[in-house]
């Protein structure tokens, strides 16, 4: 199992960005949040098998999601840090 962060950049916010990953979780053995940032980026932060976690990520940049996507870049964390995850939620 593992956890990874996600960091998205462009325009990801204002266009159901969040409840669009949400959805596409539902089809996935993970769990995880999404949340917007100030900055405008959006975070996700998924846990789960490596596979189920790539084929995950997979799926956004092949969604219609891919267009408003300027840059995703795996941000390093402390998971230790985290809360549990249980399901799948925006924050």
């Amino acid at each position: 199992m593992r956890t990874r962060c996600i960091r998205y950049e462009g325009k990801v916010q204002g266009i159901g960005f969040c409840s669009s990953v949400l959805a596409l979780a539902r089809e996935y053995d993970i769990t995880g949040s999404i949340k917007n940032l100030v900055d405008g980026a959006v975070e996700l932060i998924i846990h789960g098998q490596e596979q189920e976690l790539e084929e995950f990520l997979l799926a956004i940049r092949h969604s219609h999601l891919a267009g408003h996507i300027a840059e995703e870049q795996e941000v390093a964390m402390h998971s230790e840090l985290l809360s549990p995850l249980h399901g799948f939620r925006i924050l």
